[in-house]
């Protein structure tokens, strides 16, 4: 047993027996999270579970750590009718959920003085939590656990290890914790969870979702382009996710040209210098257009005047369930 794996063993067994205490706050709570780091797909379904819960006539908002942001402590990023904070201010995550549900957001490393901030500030009732798998300080209502499909069924050492070896941030083992789990298969078909991993998914609700890809957004122009338009077109595709696998096998399955590509790391920050490598690229490679994700998508848009030459779009996707209507009876029933 290494290090890292007696260190998590410890802080979940306090937690287990209440020696460590989770509070709990005047709202609702949903946590969705995982137990990598990284490309499970985490902030669409917090997309899509937020959504839900405002049809659902709840008065929700939505709380994230605010991975890799330029500030500390407690920040409201959009108060339900405006954004308060920019996106390095808050980070990629949280501004993508407040723009496409437009609930009020925050972001703070303190889930709990953050929750109680959120609720003092907008008045919301529910609160989802981006990313909260790990922190157990929050009392929740519903914990949810994303996994991607890939890592479930591809098994390789260098990955299905914890970290620093691995991706994982948590052994299979915790998946005790959660209330529910959901099986991202983005844009792969389904799959059987493998023999091997069976065990730990004994005696919970699973579901299992994908990604559906609706349209090509014009940063520029605000229009949308059907998918339909793009095929055969030689674009330059530009990522900065964690797993860029699924985005170039959705603009290929689009029949969108990905031969040229600039892949960065997951939560790019660009700066001028990347700019002007993706112009430079661009026109060396004689694309039509620069296609992009929505979650890269809201950090370049600084870059706008920089870039007002070169038409730039990025794919939009819609998370979606295999069985909706289960887990809406799963979630409104709580």
């Amino acid at each position: 047993m290494n290090f890292l794996k007696v260190i998590l063993w410890l802080r979940n067994f306090l937690f287990d027996k209440n020696i460590f205490k989770s509070r709990s706050v005047k709202a609702s709570v949903f946590s969705v999270g995982n137990i990598t780091f990284g490309g499970s797909g985490k902030t669409p379904v917090t997309i899509y579970l937020t959504s839900l819960l405002k049809q659902g006539g709840y008065k929700v908002g939505v709380l994230s750590r605010g991975y890799g942001r330029k500030s500390r402590g407690y920040v409201l990023v959009y108060n339900g009718s405006k954004f308060l904070s920019t996106v390095d201010k808050s980070g990629d995550e949280i501004y993508h959920t407040a723009l496409d549900c437009s609930v009020p957001a925050a972001v703070s490393e303190n889930r709990v003085k953050g929750a109680e901030r959120l609720i003092t500030d907008t008045g919301v009732n529910t609160i989802v939590l981006d990313d909260a798998f790990q922190h157990r300080w929050i009392k929740r209502d519903v914990d949810l656990l994303v996994i991607d499909q890939r890592f479930l069924t591809e098994n390789h050492f260098f990955i299905n290890k914890l970290l620093p070896t691995g991706v994982m941030r948590e052994p299979l083992s915790s998946i005790k914790r959660a209330n529910a789990i959901i099986i991202n298969r983005k844009f792969m078909e389904k799959e059987d969870i493998p023999d091997e991993h069976k065990e730990y998914f004994e005696g919970k609700q699973i579901f299992t979702g994908f990604y559906k890809a609706l349209s090509f957004y014009d940063l520029k122009h605000n229009t949308e382009l059907s998918l339909e338009e793009f095929q055969g077109q030689k674009s330059l595709v530009v990522s900065g996710i964690a797993t860029p696998f699924s985005f170039l096998n959705i603009l290929r399955q689009t029949k969108v040209d990905t031969q040229n590509k600039l892949i960065f790391k997951d939560h790019k920050k660009y700066t001028y210098n990347d700019v002007q490598r993706i112009r430079q690229l661009f026109y060396s490679t004689n694309s039509h257009s620069v296609v992009t994700t929505e979650k890269d998508a809201v950090k370049l848009t600084k870059f706008a005047r920089e870039m007002d030459d070169i038409d730039i779009y990025y794919l939009k996707i819609k998370f979606s369930l295999d069985d909706e209507e289960a887990f809406k009876g799963f979630i409104f029933g709580v």
